[in-house]
Formats: C-alpha cells, sequence, structure tokens
C-alpha cells in the first residue's frame, strides 16, 4: 500500500501550504529530469564501492519505480474522478448537457415564481360580495348562451350598445355580414363572441329598419335560434309567409356534441339566399377548432378577436362607478378621479401578478372591475381583492377540463366510430396540460408532447381499444385561441448550437400554476396517465423538456406529495440513467422552493444522502447542489462530503460537481473555505474531494451553474470561466482560488490534470469573438497564482507546450500577452524583460 492510502496520514505528495515552501516543493516537470538525477547520485560515488553502489542503486531504482507507477496509477484514480458523471451509463443519447440544464432550469422556474402558493395548496377563492346594488357571485360563471330560442329583449340591446366594446377589426365583420347576410364567426368560449354577434345584428338590423323603403317589423330585431333546429330548419322557416323581415338570428352551434355535422357549403348559400329574400341576417357562432375548419375557411367565415383588455376594463369600471356616483353625496370623489385611482390600484405589482392573465375576457373584466370597484367603496378588503383576482387563472382551468368525461359519455357506443371522436376532444386537453409543462419551448415540441399525452389519456379512459391518432387534427391558430397562448420568436439550444424557433407561451402567469393545480386537485383519474406521460418525458434528451418537466413535476408534488413521492420522485431517484436521477433532484428541489414541503424535503435529502443506496445518494447530491435541499450551506457542504468518501470516493465526482455548483450563489466564499479544509485533512477521500472539486472550478463555466441569472453578477458572464467570472466580480475569492489551484497544481496525482484545467483557463481568453470579456478575470487571478519562480517557470514550460501543440497551437503574440497577465512589469527580472 502506498504512502497515500495509508489512513490517518496525508499523501506524501501533498505540498506544504505556507507561503515560503512553494520555492521547495513545486518546479515544472521536465523530460529526463529522473535520469539525469541518477546519472548524477552515480557519479558521486566512490569506486570501492561500486559493486554495492549498483546493487543498492538498482534496488533503489526498483523503489522508486515502484513509487512512480503507484503515483501513476494514483493519478489515473484522480483523472477518472475528475469525468463527467452526468454521462449516460447506457443508450445512444450521450451525456446531459448541464449548461443546457441550467438554462432551460431558469427559464422553467420563472413561469412559476410570480404565483407561488398562489394557485397551488390554499385554492383561495372569493365567493360573494355585496358592492352597491350589485350582488357579486365568485363561484360559479354565467352561462355563455343565455337562452335557447326567442327574441332578444330590446332592453338588452340598448344595455349591449351602452357597454359593448368592439373588438379589432369589427367594421370588417359588420361590412361583411351586410354584404352576405350570413356570417359564420369563429372564437374561442369566454372571448365575447356571442356579445359580438348580437352587436352586429343589431346593428346591421337597425340600419335595415332606418332604410327609406323598409317596412317596420312586425316583432323584435334580433332572435335567438335553437341549436337543435340547424341550418336548414331555419332556411326552411325563412321561406314561408310568416318570416320575420329585416330580423338577425343568432345560431351557435355546437361541433363536438355526437351526430352534430357541420353545415356544408350548399346548405349555407341555401340560408344566405333565404336570408335575403326576406331581407334579413344570421351570425352562427362556432368555436374555433379543427371541427369549425372547413365552416371558417368557406366564404361566410370569419375569426372574430377579442376585445382590447384595457378598454374593456374601463369601460366596465365606468359602468360599475357611474351608478355610485349618481347616488353619492355632492362632497364625494368625481367619476373621473375614482376611475384613476381604480387603474393605480389595478397597475399594483401585487394585484397584477395576482390577476396573472394578460387579457381579460368578457366576463372576467367585468369581475375585476367589480372588485376594484368595491374596493374603491370599501366593500371590499384588500385580501378579498387579491383572492377574487386570484380566482380569474383558477375557474378559466376549471371551465377548461369541465365536461369533458360528460361528452365523452354521449359519444356513439360503436368503438370505430368514436375512437377519433374521443382522441379530439382530448386533443384541446392535452395540448393546455402540456403547455403548462413544457411552456417557453418550441411549439412544435409542445405540439408533439401534447400528441402524446392525447394518446395516455385515451387509452386511460378506454383500455380495451386501441385509441385512433388523427393526424391532421392540429390547428396552431385554434390551439393558440382555445389555450390563451401565443407565439414568440426566439432560439432553442440544438446539441449546443442555438438555432431559430417559434416559442409558445401562455397568456399569463397564472396559468401555468392554475392548470396543473386544477388537473391535480380536482380530476384524481388524471393523474395516472399524467405521471406516465412525465416519464416518458424524463427520457427525452433535450433539455427543454425533460428539464421543464421536471419544474412542473415538483409544483404537482406539492398539491399532493404523498402521491408525488411514491409515483414520480423514488422511481424515478432510483433509476439507472443519471437523466430520470437529475429530474427527480429537480422536482425535490422545486418543492423545497415551497415553504409548506421544505422541512419534508431537507429530511428526505439527508436520509438519501447517510442511509440511501449509491443511486439516491446519486440524487441526493444533484439535489444539494441547487443549494435549497438543506437548510444552511454548512449543511449541504457536510451532506456533500458524506457522500464524496464514502467507499473509498466512489460518488466523489457528483458530490465534486455538486460543490461547484454551490459557488454560483452567494456564500461562495463559504465554500472556498471547506474546500481548504477538505485538502488538508487527515483522510486522503477528503483531501481528493477538495482536489477534485478544485479542478472542476478551473473547467466548468458559468453558464453549467447559473441558475437563476437575475441579480446575480454572474448573469451577463454565461460563457466565461466560472472562476474567472468570480475573480472579476468578487475579488476577495481571488486568493482563497489560487491557494486552491496551486495546491493542485503541486499535488503529483492531480498535477497533470490540473495543468490541463490551467490550459483551458488560458486558452479562454484567448479563444472566440469573445475572448476579451474574460481577460480581467485572468489578470486577477493570474498574479496572485503565479507569484514565485517556480510557478513562473511552470507557466513557462506550460506556455511553451500551448506554442507547440500540433492540433492547437497557440500563436507566440497571444502566449506574450498571457505571460504579461500572469507577471507584470515589476515582477520580471531583467532577462525576462529582455525576452518580453
Amino acid at each position: 500500500m502506498s504512502d497515500e492510502e495509508q489512513v490517518g496520514s496525508a499523501p506524501d505528495d501533498a505540498p506544504r501550504r505556507a507561503a515560503d515552501a512553494r520555492a521547495a516543493d513545486a518546479r515544472p516537470p521536465e523530460a529526463g529530469d529522473k535520469d539525469k538525477a541518477r546519472d548524477k547520485d552515480r557519479d558521486a560515488k566512490p569506486a570501492s564501492d561500486e559493486g554495492k553502489a549498483d546493487s543498492d542503486g538498482e534496488s533503489a531504482d526498483s523503489e522508486a519505480d515502484d513509487k512512480e507507477s503507484e503515483r501513476e496509477r494514483a493519478a489515473g484514480r484522480f483523472r477518472e474522478h475528475t469525468r463527467n458523471p452526468l454521462a449516460e451509463e447506457s443508450g445512444e443519447d450521450g451525456p446531459t448537457s448541464l449548461a443546457a440544464a441550467s438554462r432551460a432550469h431558469g427559464d422553467a422556474k420563472q413561469r412559476f415564481v410570480n404565483v407561488r402558493d398562489q394557485n397551488n395548496f390554499d385554492r383561495t377563492h372569493f365567493d360573494s360580495a355585496h358592492i352597491g346594488d350589485i350582488y357579486l357571485r365568485m363561484d360559479a360563471r354565467q352561462s355563455g348562451a343565455g337562452m335557447r330560442r326567442g327574441p332578444v329583449p330590446d332592453e338588452e340591446l340598448r344595455r349591449l350598445r351602452r357597454a359593448h366594446v368592439a373588438p379589432p377589426g369589427y367594421e370588417g365583420l359588420r361590412n361583411a355580414l351586410r354584404a352576405r347576410r350570413l356570417l359564420v364567426l369563429g372564437a374561442a368560449p369566454g372571448t365575447g363572441r356571442t356579445s359580438t354577434a348580437l352587436s352586429l345584428l343589431d346593428d346591421v338590423t337597425r340600419f335595415a329598419v332606418e332604410a327609406p323603403d323598409a317596412e317596420p317589423p312586425t316583432d323584435s330585431r334580433v332572435w335567438r335560434v335553437d341549436p337543435d333546429d340547424g341550418v336548414r330548419r331555419l332556411a326552411d322557416s325563412l321561406g314561408g309567409e310568416e318570416a320575420r323581415r329585416g330580423t338577425g338570428y343568432l345560431l351557435e352551434l355546437s361541433l363536438t356534441r355526437p351526430g352534430v355535422l357541420p353545415p356544408d357549403e350548399i346548405g349555407l348559400d341555401g340560408l344566405a339566399a333565404a336570408l335575403a329574400g326576406c331581407n334579413a341576417f344570421a351570425v352562427i357562432v362556432v368555436t374555433a377548432g379543427s371541427a369549425a375548419n372547413q365552416l371558417l375557411t368557406g366564404r361566410y367565415g370569419m375569426l372574430c378577436p377579442p376585445a382590447p383588455t384595457q378598454e374593456l376594463l374601463t369601460t366596465r369600471l365606468r359602468e360599475r362607478l357611474e351608478e355610485h356616483v349618481a347616488a353619492a353625496p355632492d362632497d364625494s370623489p368625481p367619476l373621473e378621479e375614482l376611475l384613476t385611482r381604480a387603474k393605480e390600484l389595478a397597475d399594483l405589482k401585487e394585484v397584477r401578478d395576482a390577476v396573472g392573465l394578460e387579457d381579460l375576457r368578457p366576463a372576467e373584466a367585468e369581475l375585476f372591475a367589480s372588485l376594484l370597484a368595491g374596493r374603491l367603496l370599501e366593500s371590499v378588503s384588500y385580501e378579498e381583492l387579491l383572492s377574487g383576482c386570484r380566482s380569474l387563472a383558477a375557474d378559466q382551468a376549471q371551465e377548461w377540463f369541465a365536461g369533458v368525461d360528460r361528452a365523452l359519455a354521449t359519444l356513439p357506443a360503436d368503438p370505430e366510430g368514436s375512437a377519433g371522436r374521443t382522441a379530439a376532444l382530448f386533443h384541446p386537453v392535452a395540448f393546455r396540460i402540456a403547455l403548462a409543462v413544457l411552456g417557453g419551448a418550441s411549439h412544435s415540441t409542445v405540439a408533439s408532447a401534447a400528441h402524446l399525452l392525447t394518446w395516455e389519456l385515451s387509452v386511460q379512459s378506454d383500455p380495451d381499444n386501441t385509441p385512433a391518432r388523427p393526424l391532421f387534427c392540429d390547428d396552431p391558430a385554434s390551439d393558440l385561441a382555445l389555450s390563451r397562448a401565443e407565439l414568440k420568436n426566439g432560439r432553442v439550444e440544438v446539441a449546443g448550437t442555438e438555432v431559430a424557433a417559434r416559442l409558445i407561451w401562455y397568456r399569463g402567469s397564472a396559468l401555468p400554476g392554475a392548470v396543473l393545480t386544477e388537473i391535480w386537485d380536482r380530476h384524481f383519474p388524471a393523474r395516472a396517465p399524467v405521471v406516465r406521460w412525465l416519464r416518458l418525458l424524463a427520457d427525452d434528451p433535450r433539455p427543454q423538456v425533460w428539464m421543464r418537466a421536471a419544474v412542473a413535476a415538483g409544483e404537482l408534488c406539492v398539491q399532493d406529495f404523498d402521491h408525488g413521492y411514491a409515483e414520480l420522485i423514488r422511481p424515478l431517484a432510483e433509476a439507472s440513467t443519471p437523466r430520470r436521477r437529475f429530474f427527480a433532484a429537480t422536482t425535490m428541489d422545486q418543492a423545497a422552493g415551497h415553504a409548506s414541503h421544505r422541512k419534508a424535503v431537507h429530511k428526505l435529502v439527508d436520509d438519501w444522502a447517510r442511509y440511501g443506496t449509491e443511486s439516491l445518494r446519486w440524487s441526493a447530491a444533484m439535489a444539494l447542489g441547487y443549494g435549497n435541499a438543506m437548510a444552511t450551506m454548512g449543511a449541504t457542504l457536510d451532506a456533500l462530503a458524506r457522500i464524496g468518501v464514502r467507499d473509498e470516493g466512489g460518488q466523489v465526482a457528483i458530490a465534486s460537481l455538486n460543490v461547484v455548483r454551490l459557488l454560483a450563489l452567494p456564500d461562495s466564499a463559504q465554500v472556498l473555505r471547506r474546500m481548504n479544509d477538505w485538502t488538508l485533512h487527515k483522510y486522503v477521500e477528503y483531501q481528493d474531494l477538495g482536489l477534485v472539486t478544485t479542478v472542476r472550478l478551473m473547467l466548468t463555466s458559468v453558464d453549467e451553474v447559473l441558475f437563476d441569472e437575475s441579480g446575480s453578477p454572474l448573469g451577463d458572464r454565461g460563457d466565461w470561466p466560472l472562476a474567472l467570472a468570480l475573480a472579476a466580480t468578487r475579488p476577495e475569492l481571488v486568493r482563497p482560488m489560487a491557494d486552491l489551484m496551486w495546491t493542485a497544481l503541486n499535488t503529483a496525482r492531480s498535477r497533470e490534470v490540473a495543468m490541463d484545467a490551467l490550459e483551458s483557463l488560458l486558452r479562454s481568453a484567448v479563444r472566440g469573438k469573445d475572448s476579451e470579456r474574460a481577460r480581467p478575470g485572468l489578470a486577477a487571478l493570474l498574479p496572485v497564482l503565479i507569484a514565485e519562480e517556480q510557478d513562473r517557470r511552470r507557466l513557462d514550460w506550460l506556455l511553451r507546450r500551448m506554442m507547440n501543440d500540433p492540433e492547437n497551437r497557440l500563436p507566440d503574440a497571444q502566449a506574450r500577452a498571457l505571460w504579461h497577465l500572469a507577471v507584470p512589469a515589476r515582477g520580471r527580472t531583467g532577462e525576462e524583460e529582455r525576452n518580453g
């Protein structure tokens, strides 16, 4: 057993830490040194002792060779410790990119930061309130359809003329209705499409009545038509003598009901001709989607955009406050002042975050306006205002998932006839869940994941039949409208290279959390297919997929941690592949971000680190690397050291990686002190942990460890080596880092790997178009690291090796510039000045 393996003693090649010992312990390696030393010793011996000297020399040489071989084996083991611990043990996917995963993690966390603990756990709802003469109910939405059949009262039309906010393109819709007599209006539910249709019919029929040659209507001008009657029955009713001239008809079709087929173009032409015959008009309202594509792309089809949010909110506020001002005493604030105060209240960050929606639909604007008016009139407390605002996104999510099973129950009994319809019904639901999990990824990624989830939901719903996979049911415009989403031009990372892509997001920060809460809390049978789907995403090699899914899984587990731990976290934490274990660690970290679950996560990770299997300890190390899995940084470092030194340092690679990840956090000075303590430890496993971590520090870039760029001084230095970024932004860390690097460079088993790492640092200051940015960090670090003559000799040797590298030759001018960074003019000898 070599000296360095003897428990309780420091290795014989560990350098002394005192500054005056550097000259004695270090020199750059030179070829032939060992042979020269042997020749010198042999020449110095007397001739009479030549035979004995030969024998003793052979013994000494043999002992030196054995010791050198052992040191080479120790160096080989050390190099193995510095390998990438995220490399796949099996499969062809290749290693996991820590930099890409860190960037995806930062993006994914932002979707849940502003609404953390708002949509989770305490689904607080504002049940009811009195605002003047208005009794506001929060527990249900008003039916958008209203009555199914009959005339629209004139009072309702008058109120509509006063309060309706026209969407963009309203004039074009009205002109098309006048010209064609028939309009098929497509939009998502809740966007005010019915109000817009009624307003259009009110406008065109009023214009027709006011024409000089028009006959006055004998009844109400606008009628609702029972959707069960259909287009053909409406056309037939207009052909008789009882047809009402100058009338507008509103027909709301539900194309997802069984047995309901969209009217064909011939049927629409017949209805338009019948309407023209009696000087009447009709608007058919349909939900935008694949079922309505044929109607909306025809000659009568047009999309109805939503009304502008600010104008809608102002109109609703004015309507609410006008009633109060009219009945208020003379000394009450005027209407315009109340409107200004309401706008200021709505613009508060806390209120905006509670709403969490970029665009408000008419019903939501009415609710929000009522809450603001109630707060101004002091009939609603501030806490009730925030609670009511949070209910907007939750109510939207509830509406999205309500009734899907009821629609499935009404499908025909024939499996062949219902298979495709089942998948079509589940696709919008799956798309919303996929968007909540993968929001910010490319549109194609979300659409692909939605199809996987559609399959899982269909199998769960009808396990006896293989679900059909509709190939052309996707309609990107409809997906955006039905899911309140938007596309943005952006970039995604593909094999380490960024490429242009169309990214998709919810239009509202509260919607991802609201959707996940809704699906997990209110629809328990859906958990099984969602869990299976998340496990599939955990195997996806793209960080933009599996990392986003891991963060979303953490949010889901917070809703019911017992279920999430048993079904997701523990099985993946014990998996054989690093990516699945990394997924579980990220899920645990996301749960630790919630105060209600922080202690539980701390206890579980501590148990994994102390008593877990090798896979669980690996997963614990990755969770600890985020910095949230223990109560303090000291406890985090203790747990990582426990993992790194166990089983003769079998997991020192993963432990050291996560110590380096902690260096991007504000407590990096404490981490460096602990690394120094490890290198001075009497046990070799601790020494290796400190040395391996030091080498990793020299090789790691900022974007591999920085999870949250907001507020971090490292945020704009993602392409810098971490050591240089820390040296440039935190000067107090330069000396501790330099001491650690010097130790690694002067310890036999780590010297070769540390020299390669130092070369990587040097090349980072001359590599690429942005290399000059890293020079300040190198200029701060190198003079402290290269402080003595033997250090300069080592640097000289390394620069010459880089200059003679046939595959990646360092130009002389760049080598000279690096030398001048390390050895300022005042520290050079006369000979160095002449040569430099």
